[in-house]
């Protein structure tokens, strides 16, 4: 049975773990949730912390996370195995939104933002799907999708170059309604200006630190708009008035700095 949001942190069962690559897994957890791809859950292990997280996996009774392994509480989920429990609540904030009818829809992932991605390219008719990384052995997802134009910095995979090349490459504007972007920011910022200049609409899946993830503590503030509660994805209009987008983040003690400090902060 799908029940409503989860406020307080509940107790659910991991019943898989799967290597995804090096650095990379997914936990699956006995869960059932009512889910729109790109929406996040705070996930919650006792005596380390709390986390947002998107899903990577929606099943019938069960959800998945999927995790890069960069700093303590993502190492202490590393440590978890069939059985163990976590935390979690949620769904919070905005997620994608299908665009009905579309002749059809780009997806351009780079990275780990592969992530929210993948649920929402499950309900997607024939999306092209674009997914970038440094090298063939961060790939993760390889064989869950009928059809991906991979891109590789060092040519090991796909496209040699990134998705943002790729994309550029492959896109054919008059064929597409709608693109959807997950990944390093920059990345997005430039997606987003090729969707401008083709007028093409584009949904980004911003990342800032949350800590709260119900729109109290204003720490994941962007431009006024609160990316826990108003994102984390954002549609071409709200894109438009984000001056911090692709440029600028606040880091944990609030202060502002350029977006490549902080995603260097983040992988800290």
């Amino acid at each position: 049975m799908i029940g409503p949001r989860i406020e307080q942190p509940q107790l659910r069962e991991i019943t898989e773990v799967i290597s995804e690559a090096p650095g990379v897994k997914t936990l699956v957890i006995r869960h059932s949730t009512a889910y729109k791809p790109g929406q996040f859950f705070m996930i919650w292990l006792p005596g380390v912390g709390e986390k947002p997280f998107s899903l990577s996996h929606h099943f019938e009774g069960e959800v998945g996370i999927t995790v890069k392994e960069r700093g303590p509480f993502t190492h202490a989920l590393f440590s978890l195995t069939p059985g163990s429990a976590i935390g979690l609540r949620g769904p919070y904030g905005n997620g994608f939104s299908v665009v009905e009818r579309s002749r059809r829809a780009c997806v351009v992932a780079g990275g780990i933002g592969i992530v929210p991605l993948a649920a929402l390219i499950d309900r997607l008719q024939q999306p092209l799907v674009i997914y970038g990384a440094r090298s063939q052995d961060l790939l993760i997802f390889r064989n869950r999708f009928p059809e991906v134009s991979f891109a590789t910095d060092d040519g090991s995979e796909g496209f040699h170059g990134s998705a943002v090349e790729a994309f550029r490459s492959l896109l054919d504007p008059k064929a597409t309604d709608v693109v959807y972007t997950c990944g390093p920011e920059p990345m997005m910022r430039q997606v987003f200006d090729i969707c401008e200049a083709h007028h093409l609409p584009c949904q980004a899946a911003l990342e800032r630190y949350i800590k709260c993830g119900i729109g109290i503590c204003g720490q994941c503030c962007c431009d006024g708009y609160l990316v826990c509660r108003d994102g984390p994805v954002f549609s071409s209009s709200l894109l438009r008035q984000l001056s911090d987008f692709g440029r600028s983040a606040r880091l944990r003690d609030g202060r502002v700095t350029t977006i490549e400090d902080y995603a260097s902060w983040r992988e800290s």
